[in-house]
Order: C-alpha cells, then structure tokens, then sequence
C-alpha cells in the first residue's frame, strides 16, 4: 500500500511537473533520518507529499517522531494530505497550510531535523525563523542547492561559515534536471 502511493505520487509529480526530490535524493534525505533518528522533522514545501512520504517511513520504521510540514498551496497540500493517509502515516504528520516564516515562528517544540525545499529566496528567512527552536545538534538539509545556490546564496553563505556543512551532489534522473544537491549542515550553537 504504501509504495503504491509513493509511486502514485511521484507519477503524479513527473507528469505534472511537480517539484520534488526524486528518487536518487529522496533515498538520501531517507538515510540522513535514519541517522538522525530526529524526535521532530520540519519541512518546508510539502508539495504533494513526495519527501514527506519517505520521512516518513523512516519515522514508522523507527518507531518514533512526527513530522510537521508547511505548504503555502492549499490545493497541493490537500493533495499530500491525502497521500499520508492513503500510506497509512497520516498519524505522524502535521500538514500545515500557509507562508513557511510565519508558520515556523508558531513552532514552540525543539526540531531535531529540518528540511528546506521551497522558494530558494526563502531558505534564509525560514531558517532563521526556526533557529531558536533546533536543537543542539540539528541537522539541517537544504535541497536544490546546485541549480539555486544564485537565490540561496545568504543561506549558503551562512551555514558553510557558522556550521560543519556539506554539498552532496547528484545526478538525476527528472524531466526538469539531471544534476542537483543537497546541503547538509550539522547546527550547532
């Protein structure tokens, strides 16, 4: 059942083209969460619930933690709402609706892990909307940033020079790109 949605979804998202991980790094933020083990994931830019599916596997796999993700589309975020249910997780994720900043400021419990896949332009703002709440470590997960590090370029400058951060690069296999990466940062205080 559960991998029936996920390839529904990700159907869904290369015929329509939907933004989203795709497999090669989906497979990968899936390993960051394993071993983080994280109490709370954020994420910002749900989609129709692609990366959120594969959190949160992982999160039924292990046992414990719950997911709030943040779409400012309401039609897409229906869309993923009905995914998580039709997987069976839907009891483990907070789907809220809105602009990611405003949202994450009502976050009053500690995140263990954040994922920021929206506007490149917002990355900044909306990690430093969450930053008093992560916790100490954090890991921190920032996709696109091979084809957006131009709009990210205050985020990337930041986490590299305060942070232990990586670049991690992929090759691709969607209808909108062939190469992309992700950038993990490791948040310390």
């Amino acid at each position: 059942m559960f991998d029936d949605v996920l390839k529904e979804v990700e159907e869904k998202c290369r015929e329509e083209r939907i933004p989203m991980l795709g497999p090669e790094k989906a497979k990968f933020v899936a390993n960051c969460v394993e071993k983080a083990k994280p109490s709370l994931i954020v994420e910002c830019g749900t989609a129709i619930g692609y990366s959120g599916l594969w959190m949160l596997r992982v999160l039924k796999n292990i046992g414990h933690g719950r997911l709030i993700t943040i779409e400012i589309d309401s039609n897409r975020a229906e869309q993923a709402r009905t995914s998580f249910k039709n997987a069976g997780v839907d009891d483990l994720v907070d789907s809220r609706i809105g602009d990611a900043q405003k949202i994450l400021k009502s976050i009053t419990d500690p995140v263990d892990f954040l994922l920021l896949d929206n506007n490149f332009d917002n990355y900044f703002p909306c990690f430093q909307a969450i930053e008093s709440q992560l916790t100490n470590p954090a890991t921190v997960l920032a996709d696109n940033v091979g084809i957006g590090a131009d709009a990210m370029a205050d985020y990337l400058e930041h986490v590299r020079s305060h942070y232990e951060s990586e670049t991690h690069w992929f090759d691709i296999n969607l209808p909108w790109v062939k190469k992309d990466a992700i950038e993990v940062s490791i948040y310390r205080r």
